[in-house]
């Protein structure tokens, strides 16, 4: 599995803030990923997501399903929107797009090459 990474723990927000992906190659072109949205408390899961790469070039989509509660109901609301990542990745960087259904642009950004997730680092 490739991971790609710019999250941090913020001390002034006292919370992991970035982005991770986790990619990993099921036959020939065809990929599986995870994309790890963290603002605030990071979420185990991810966003499972499926797409194609070829030449350093990713393309991959996705839905992000994101449960609350409303109140004073306490009805569970389920939201699901959209998500997909373009950009280009080497040995070293990602560097592209996230576009999330429902916000006015999309995100640039530039993530490194690690070794691990966030939440699995000791």
């Amino acid at each position: 599995m490739q991971i790609y990474s710019n999250a941090f723990f913020s001390k002034e927000a006292g919370d992991v803030v970035g982005y991770e992906l986790a990619l990993q190659e099921i036959n020939g072109d065809a990929i599986d990923a995870r994309l790890y949205i963290y603002q605030g408390e990071p979420k185990k899961d991810g966003i499972s997501m499926s797409g194609q790469i070829s030449g350093g070039k990713l393309t991959i989509k996705g839905s992000w399903v994101q449960h609350s509660i409303e109140y004073p109901s306490k009805k569970e609301i389920v939201e699901t929107q959209l998500v997909g990542v373009d950009g280009t990745l080497n040995s070293t960087q990602f560097r592209g797009t996230i576009k999330v259904e429902g916000l006015a642009a999309p995100i640039k950004v530039k993530l490194k090459h690690v070794d691990h997730i966030w939440l699995c680092k000791r």
